[in-house]
């Protein structure tokens, strides 16, 4: 492949809004927009602690992750049928659409639901459809990840992992997300083991909040194939060159880290670090409902903080789909698909 250009006669920001993405940290509960949740609950009868969606965005102020939590698990609380989990994806997908997104490989919580008396089944059908009919009307290649609460005890993972036995044909694979720090990895290295044995992908958030150690047991002690989040891993010089060395992918959530106060501005925010050091980095959203971007508001708004230029986004994007789960084949096509938008652009000049 040849490698564009530091600048394109275009803008940078066009480009970027152009390029086709693979989006690998996304958490559905977390696309769940106030306007929505408004909706669900009139629609499912559901009383909401707050007078109005301005309400609801004003109460959109996080100091840490278990403050932005907090107010997650109390937004998914409208989700009670089979169609708002439709309803929910199906937004995200259309503005993954509208950003250019082709893959998306999409986190859902069944712990938020079933402890709630919502039945695993309406949870996985009512996604599973939405990625569906993003294959046939959008284009989108979906795919679900179930991951598991690391506040909650394993023995409550092998419980969810039960439940969603008749629907693995739906899901590619398990994560672990929820509150980071004191909620080691190795607390789900036997569930993590088990999900191995059945064929699923495994990642797992590490390196958010919590230390570089955290790294380094998802990837021995629950052999996660990614990293979601790893920010941390700058202060650990042996595990960067380990994450460079294996090619292991980090699913950074730019405007999420400045949300949650992982960074004091987006200008410090070490991406363009953990790219110039050879490590597989992604952009991607998180729960960009909560914190105030998708994917391409990610792109530009990190981009335009920290002096990145078009040969860092041309890495950024092929990263997303050497880092996704899709076939080879797949991923051949989506690199195609992103050297000709190269070319387009340069061809302009």
């Amino acid at each position: 492949m040849s490698t564009p250009p530091a600048s394109l006669p275009a803008s940078l920001p066009d480009l970027l809004r152009a390029l086709p993405k693979a989006e690998l940290h996304i958490h559905i509960e977390g696309s769940l927009e106030p306007e929505l949740i408004f909706q669900l609950a009139k629609r499912n009868r559901v009383a909401l602690p707050y007078a109005s969606v301005e309400d609801l965005r004003r109460a959109y102020a996080f100091s840490n992750l278990q403050s932005f939590l907090d107010i997650y698990y109390a937004g998914a609380s409208v989700l009670l049928k089979e169609d708002d989990f439709h309803d929910m994806a199906w937004a995200y997908l259309l503005r993954a659409k509208a950003d250019n997104v082709l893959r998306a490989e999409i986190f859902f919580d069944p712990q938020t639901h079933t402890a709630r008396g919502v039945a695993m089944e309406t949870v996985v059908n009512g996604l599973h459809r939405a990625c569906v009919r993003a294959k046939a009307e959008l284009g989108i290649d979906a795919e679900l990840i179930l991951c598991f609460l690391r506040h909650l005890s394993e023995a409550e993972a092998f419980e969810t992992l039960e439940q969603a036995m008749p629907y693995l044909d739906r899901i590619i694979g398990v994560g672990l997300d929820s509150s980071e720090v004191g909620h080691p990895p190795e607390k789900f290295a036997k569930v993590f083991a088990r999900c191995g044995e059945l064929g699923l992908h495994r990642v797992a958030h590490a390196g958010e909040e919590g230390p570089p150690e955290y790294i380094r047991s998802a990837l021995d002690m629950l052999k996660a194939e990614r990293i979601d989040h790893g920010v941390q891993a700058v202060k650990d010089p042996d595990l960067m060159r380990r994450l460079a060395r294996e090619r292991i992918p980090l699913t950074v959530c730019p405007l999420s880290n400045l949300k949650l106060c992982v960074f004091p501005d987006l200008a410090q925010h070490n991406l363009r670090q953990l790219l110039d050091a050879g490590l597989v980095a992604t952009v991607n959203s998180d729960d960009p409902a909560y914190f105030g971007g998708y994917m391409n508001d990610n792109f530009v708004e990190v981009f335009a903080a920290t002096g990145m230029d078009a040969k860092h986004a041309r890495q950024l994007t092929l990263n997303s789909f050497e880092g996704s789960f899709a076939s080879a084949a797949a991923k051949r096509g989506y690199v195609d698909r992103v050297e000709e938008t190269f070319a387009r652009f340069a061809g302009s000049a």
